[in-house]
């Protein structure tokens, strides 16, 4: 008999891992916790115990569990209009795009659901204004991505990935995609050609285990697609809102792209919101029946996309990342030679590679998780490590400590 449906799971962890393993595909392998309950920065799981998230679901909670004015937005929408397809308008669809617009300093929002999605319409986008404005012959445009990348796991943006768990065995791939080396201009430069309508780059590549490129890098992918005529696309989903000190990770530059890709952050935690930002000339290449989605740009979504455009505005939460960024950066350096053998930080994010004599990403996530404390794994023995931006200093220190005592276990 199934369990009736409570607040608070009947079953053990164990138990609901095991259930979940027979009725759930396996398409993820997650940490063995099983989380029911989370605020702020830290989460409980059916038994009671307490973990500090130091992942923060991917930058998808930038602003921690349960944010008060996030949940209280949520919450007062609920009570209103959650749905009206974008057959009809709803009253809260023209602030959104407004103030995202405003952020970004761009100009016209396309609003959709998940990241992958916002990554979709941006590849639609750029091909149509090739072929409209740029004047592409018909089915002859190309768009340039980096190595190593992380878009989503749709069948278009997998078959430009160079991750043999994303692409093995899902072709025949969509053509019309160049891959060129990551952080190599010159690579790009001589892939960059009259049928080019964009280059899609991540401003930091998350998954790939948070790879900052050189000084310089944005700006001369800037310059360089103005000079071919092509649009700058810039994934931020996960770099994006907070996470790198700045509201956005190109900002580190100054530069500008023509579309910004966003997602993750902008549902606040609670609801699955992304969208398309870019400059006017760029979006009106669509027309009505040409791209669309019934959810994106629903009333819920736009009331809670609104309430984290809001918490951006402040300024807090970009000054902590960039602060306390300082300390994790510091204290990552200070584990040199003692377990960590690479770090890479920007903000509160960070790809530590630990010594592989020590264990895998895998084994050390394991490992921290029996200490309290959350984070993943990406390639070989890397971890990741992006917590909330709410987070204090004496948290962060005592998940730094765990870590320390970890690695010289």
């Amino acid at each position: 008999m199934t369990a009736p449906l409570t607040g608070t799971p009947t079953r053990s962890s164990a138990e609901l891992i095991r259930a979940e393993s027979s009725v759930l595909a396996h398409n993820y392998h997650p940490l063995p916790v099983v989380v029911s309950r989370a605020e702020g920065v830290w989460v409980t799981d059916v038994e009671g115990r307490r973990y500090l998230d130091m992942l923060a679901g991917y930058s998808a909670l930038n602003f921690g569990h349960r944010h008060p004015a996030l949940i209280d937005a949520a919450r007062r929408q609920l009570d209103e209009l959650t749905l009206t397809s974008r057959a009809f308008h709803n009253d809260r669809l023209a602030g959104f795009a407004e103030d995202l617009a405003a952020l970004t300093g761009l100009d016209v929002t396309l609003p959709m659901n998940t990241g992958a999605e916002a990554v979709e319409s941006g590849i639609k986008v750029a091909r149509k204004w090739a072929y409209d404005v740029k004047g592409v012959p018909r089915d002859r445009a190309t768009i340039v991505v980096a190595a190593e990348n992380f878009h989503g796991r749709t069948t278009t943006i997998v078959g430009f990935s160079s991750d043999p768990v994303a692409r093995d065995g899902f072709g025949p791939f969509t053509p019309g995609f160049r891959v060129v080396p990551y952080n190599d201009i010159p690579a790009l430069e001589a892939a960059v050609d009259e049928t080019t309508a964009a280059v899609l780059i991540e401003p930091i590549q998350g998954e790939a285990g948070v790879i900052i490129p050189d000084d310089g890098y944005l700006t001369a992918v800037r310059e360089l697609t103005r000079r071919a005529d092509a649009l700058f696309i810039a994934d931020e989903i996960q770099s994006g809102l907070g996470r790198t000190g700045t509201t956005l990770a190109v900002e580190h530059e100054s530069v500008l792209p023509d579309m910004l890709l966003l997602g993750k952050a902008l549902g606040g935690g609670i609801v699955p919101v992304s969208a398309v930002v870019a400059r006017r000339e760029v979006l009106g290449v669509l027309g009505p029946g040409e791209h669309g989605s019934t959810f994106g740009g629903n009333p819920l979504a736009a009331a809670v996309g609104s309430a984290v455009i809001g918490l951006l505005r402040t300024g807090e939460y970009q000054r902590r990342a960039a602060e306390l960024g300082e300390l994790l950066n510091a204290r990552l350096t200070a584990l040199a030679g003692h377990g960590v053998v690479g770090h890479r930080c920007r903000g509160l994010w960070a790809g530590v590679d630990v010594d592989p004599s020590i264990g895998t990403g895998r084994q050390v996530s394991e490992r921290l998780m029996a200490e309290g404390v959350l984070v993943k794994d990406t390639h070989g023995s890397t971890i990741r490590l992006a917590p909330p931006l709410t987070i204090t200093e004496a948290e962060l220190d005592w998940a730094l400590d765990r870590l320390a005592a970890v690695l010289a276990e």
